[in-house]
């Protein structure tokens, strides 16, 4: 993979300015490898860390690419591609072309024609998109199918919705963010962001619901509190019934949307002999934590933290830990 292991999460956020440096240093030792191949390694080390800093920008694939096709290296490539799909939201339509057999030079067309059709860049991907309805309703049902809990993934389509809000398709982005947030859900700026449009439409109970995930997945924020206090100062001296926050019965229905959304095909999971497990509460919590389905796990256990389930609160902070890994 493209990833460099040990460096942070937050690497995984865009950083032009060291990602151009990377490419740049890269083309160098590329141009001088001509008289001297030792330096192709070297090039290649920068292209992937041009990739690793800046995932958004097409050249940097495409050089860490081609350094790939000139080494010889088919399973470097291979995973170059990979990684590419994986940031495109692991379309399943991609990942089959990866179980088919071919040659080095089939990676780096099937890099080029994957990224003219779904352009990395927000605004360019919006200008090939925006004149044609039905490309946009495709775009919608197809993002359902995909798989976005990578981080990365993540972030791609986040700029690709906030884009979309701003050619005036509201609601769209309210439908496609909260699909986005099923799938990562430690993403609490996100959340902030959906929480402050439901409250500029006067939607607040779904506003208080949007700060209430931001602040559990994240403590450092007050998006909670603070909404709380606005909604206090909003209604103070006004004759009426003031705001109150959605009762108990909202909170666990709103998680079980999103854990419905964030569910994918049930499979065949064998328990085992542990009747401990079996008799707990926690089962099914468990059951989708051993299967690799975390964000499922995750919005049940917040159902019955809401709901006052013993245990459930201590069992969140875990699930929320293995989220941001």
């Amino acid at each position: 993979m493209v990833e460099e292991v040990g460096l942070s999460e937050t690497l995984q956020h865009p950083r032009r300015s060291l990602g151009n440096r990377h490419r740049s240093q890269a083309q160098k030792f590329l141009k001088i490898s001509e008289s001297d191949t030792a330096n192709l390694s070297w090039a290649e080390q920068n292209a992937r860390l041009s990739v690793l800093y800046d995932f958004t920008n097409e050249k940097n694939w495409k050089i860490l690419m081609k350094i790939k096709v000139m080494l010889g290296d088919s399973e470097g490539a291979r995973a170059v591609l990979e990684d590419l799909f994986t940031v495109l939201g692991r379309d399943p339509t991609l990942m089959s072309q990866l179980n088919e057999p071919g040659i080095i030079d089939s990676y780096e067309k099937l890099l080029h024609a994957a990224m003219s059709a779904d352009p990395l860049d927000a605004e360019s991907w919006w200008s090939y998109i925006c004149e044609d309805e039905a490309k946009l309703v495709d775009f919608s049902n197809r993002l359902k199918s995909l798989d976005v809990s990578d981080q990365r993934a993540n972030i791609l389509f986040s700029r690709r919705l906030e884009r979309v809000r701003r050619g005036g398709h509201e609601g769209m982005f309210l439908e496609l963010s909260r699909y986005l947030l099923a799938h990562r859900p430690s993403n609490h700026e996100a959340w902030q962001e959906l929480g402050r449009m439901y409250e500029r439409r006067g939607d607040y109970n779904e506003a208080w619901l949007c700060y209430d995930q931001a602040q559990t997945v994240f403590p450092e924020s007050s998006a909670r509190d603070s909404f709380r206090e606005r909604m206090s100062q909003q209604f103070e001296g006004k004759i009426g019934v003031p705001w109150k926050a959605p009762p108990i019965s909202d909170r666990t229905e709103f998680l079980e949307r999103l854990r419905s959304i964030s569910a994918v095909e049930s499979t065949n999971v064998t328990q085992g002999g542990d009747t401990q497990v079996n008799n707990s509460p926690f089962s099914e919590v468990l059951r989708l934590r051993k299967s690799g389905r975390v964000s499922e796990a995750f919005f049940l256990a917040r159902r019955m933290a809401a709901e006052g389930e013993e245990g459930a609160a201590e069992l969140v902070d875990e699930l929320l830990g293995e989220l941001d890994v």
